[in-house]
């Protein structure tokens, strides 16, 4: 077996506030030449079970579909530190509330269509301001997730070094999902919206990544049963779980697990952006 097909790899469908419902997913996996073989899916039901999955020891590389940094433009404009070590240890000391009031005001005070500020892997990976705390939250993502991968240690390549046998990188699962659907939803947490055809847009989205069918150019290796469990959850949890583990799997053989010259070191990169 070679050295790459030695590391383990990991995807994270993350959210700030977990439950039995609806749990922190990580799915993991290898991968052996282009072939990503998943191994199982786990549910990571609080901030507890999360924070020991980061501690499990390596080596791993995983990506996490949660902001890492924010957009240098607020940086700036609030007067925060300018570094990200800084920044991130001042930002963890606020609280939901205070993070909801200065961002609204940001925006309350910019014209309409520029109300958010965006990071430079914003636009191309079609993701989120991370500054956004509503539909989806994740500022709050970043606030409880990035402080967990601090204190387990991990290394975060191009922000703060640590244990380099435990690689956390940031991802966005809806990026890939794109590529292959277009606009099409597959994915809903309201019941009254998990349609067929989203049940349908979610077997293609899984026949698309079998059959390697994505710029990433690697192949995903399911068992029937996890195929079928993929295609079924009508939240997509587990699918944008997987979606970020073909995402380490791209960034472990790409220099600079593929942040492009020049990257804002207080905004980080999005995998595959």
């Amino acid at each position: 077996m070679t050295a790459a097909a030695t590391l383990a790899l990991r995807g994270v469908d993350f959210t700030s506030r977990p439950t039995q419902r609806k749990p922190i997913t990580l799915a993991e996996g290898r991968l052996v030449g282009d072939v990503l073989r998943l191994e199982r899916l786990r549910a990571l039901p609080d901030e507890a079970a999360f924070a020991a999955s980061l501690r499990e020891p390596g080596p791993w590389l995983a990506a996490f579909d949660l902001p890492f940094g924010l957009p240098r433009e607020l940086v700036t404009a609030l007067g925060w530190p300018a570094t990200w070590s800084a920044l991130i240890a001042h930002y963890r000391t606020l609280d939901r509330a205070d993070i909801r009031t200065t961002f609204a005001a940001f925006c309350n005070a910019r014209p309409a269509g520029a109300k958010f500020a965006h990071r430079a892997c914003d636009r191309p990976a079609g993701s989120s301001p991370s500054m956004k705390w509503v539909n989806p939250p994740v500022s709050f993502m970043l606030h409880t997730g990035v402080p967990a991968l601090l204190d387990a240690g991990c290394d975060l390549p191009g922000f703060q070094a640590g244990d380099p046998s435990r690689t956390a990188l940031e991802a966005y699962p809806g990026l890939l999902a794109r590529e292959i659907l277009g606009r099409r939803s597959y994915k809903s947490d309201d019941r009254a919206r998990q349609t067929p055809e989203r049940l349908l847009a979610r077997r293609d989205l899984v026949d698309a990544l079998e059959q390697g069918r994505s710029r990433l150019g690697l192949r995903l290796k399911l068992t029937v049963a996890q195929h079928d469990t993929l295609v079924a959850d009508p939240s997509g949890d587990q699918l944008d779980a997987v979606l970020c583990l073909l995402q380490a799997a791209w960034g472990s053989r790409q220099p600079r697990h593929g942040w492009p010259e020049q990257v804002d070191s207080v905004e980080g990169w999005i995998l595959t952006a």
